[in-house]
């Protein structure tokens, strides 16, 4: 699986044999009517209109701005070979499912910038948008290329659905290819903060009303309420995280790297939290899950994965299909599980990469035994009475999305149906 980082990483295998960027821009020339929401305000309280264009793919009907950041791909994948001998037939817990005694951190030289701009010419002129750009097969590669190619692909066809395009995933706009090989993806700029920007900004009140001693002074109806609004806008959160994955799901299309950075927000603060819109992003790793897609094939960036649903015994095309939803319900019991520590303790408490040591080495994912280890900690107090609302519903949720066994993980649908996710248990 592939996460996103704020500095720099990478990715999967990949082969030259894929389509390439320039002949998926090609074919988004097509015509195709998307719904685009005109905004020129970044105040997450009003709610712009909405009219028909097409994507974009003239480089001069763009006007570039200033640079905004930019980051990298890191490939972390837990997994385990089967054992060469089972003493009396017995099975460890870990045996099952994708595997979980080995982590295997990957780091690669795909780097990628970002711009604001906005729309110049035509029917969109205006629009604020934010440029992810890819660095070109002559400066990253075959890979660089392959993910932009995608990238450009899966959004294209997601945004061609008839029964119209859900609000949780960002919207692409249009794209280009400079003389120098650059290839420009232009998204509608709803928002610039990502969940991890959130839970960094949220534990870093924490450490900072702890250590101006804050957290005494108020009184209990202050301490409860505050509480009440993270609780109520971290679920909120990932609601609309597993609405788009879902929505991603229901036209055969995995998302595979989610994680806190994946996840843009329109704002962090919580008392905004009514006006929160998540939306999932970056699928350059997307996967067509289609049964006529499900071959395993080496041009794929999929490689990884298939290689994972093998060793989890997934061999026939329904079983491979159902496990590469299972693998992408596994990511969102990580980012939920991050989403439920990380904003909840002090700044350095706990972050994603110790978590999932935490989850799949050192208790390999016994959530009842997590719970216990962390009930221990008072820097994770927080942490665990969030996840123990509803009778610990939390954690029941968070033990079905990680299950061992793929076959027992939850559908996106059913995890928004949860009493966890639809805020019953607050």
């Amino acid at each position: 699986m592939a996460m996103l980082v704020s500095s720099s990483s990478s990715s999967s295998s990949s082969s030259p044999h894929s389509l390439s960027f320039t002949r998926s821009l090609h074919n988004a020339l097509s015509p195709f009517s998307i719904t685009l929401t005109l905004t020129r305000s970044h105040s997450p309280k009003r709610a712009p209109p909405s009219f028909k264009a097409t994507l974009i793919t003239n480089s001069d009907s763009f006007q570039v701005g200033r640079s905004i950041g930019s980051y990298g791909f890191m490939n972390v994948t837990s997994y385990s070979a089967f054992p060469s001998a089972l003493e009396g037939n017995k099975y460890s817990y870990a045996d099952f499912g994708a595997g979980l005694k080995t982590q295997d951190v990957g780091e690669g030289s795909v780097k990628i910038r970002l711009y604001e701009g906005r729309v110049s010419q035509g029917p969109l002129r205006g629009t604020p948008v934010i440029f992810k750009v890819y660095p070109g097969k002559r400066a990253g590669g075959i890979e660089a290329d392959m993910m932009a190619a995608n990238e450009l692909n899966a959004h294209s066809f997601l945004q061609r659905n008839s029964k119209g395009i859900v609000q949780n995933l960002v919207l692409l706009v249009g794209g280009f290819e400079t003389i120098t090989g650059e290839q420009w993806l232009a998204f509608r700029d709803d928002g610039k903060y990502s969940a991890a920007d959130y839970a960094k900004f949220a534990s870093d009140r924490v450490s900072r009303d702890r250590a101006s001693g804050e957290l005494s002074s108020w009184n209990r109806f202050e301490q409860e309420q505050s509480i009440k609004r993270k609780q109520i806008f971290v679920i909120k959160l990932l609601q609309g995280a597993m609405r788009g994955l879902a929505y991603m799901h229901d036209n055969n299309r995995l998302h595979q790297s989610l994680g806190p950075f994946s996840v843009m927000l329109n704002t962090i603060s919580e008392r905004e939290g009514r006006y929160l819109i998540p939306r999932l992003r970056d699928l350059a790793f997307s996967v067509d899950v289609s049964y006529s897609e499900l071959e395993e094939d080496p041009r794929s960036l999929a490689d990884g994965l298939w290689r994972r649903a093998t060793a989890a015994g997934a061999f026939t095309r329904m079983e491979k299909r159902a496990f590469a939803i299972a693998d992408d319900i596994y990511e969102a019991g990580l980012l939920f599980a991050y989403m439920a520590f990380v904003p909840f303790c002090e700044a350095g408490a706990m972050d994603g990469l110790a978590l999932q040591r935490l989850l799949e080495n050192t208790f390999q994912l016994d959530l009842e035994a997590t719970r216990e280890y962390c009930m221990e900690d008072d820097r994770l107090a927080k942490a665990v009475e969030f996840l123990d609302l509803g009778d610990g519903a939390g954690w029941e949720l968070l033990q079905a999305m990680l299950n061992a066994d793929f076959r027992k993980r939850p559908i996106a649908q059913a995890v928004l149906n949860h009493r966890f996710m639809t805020g019953d248990v607050l």
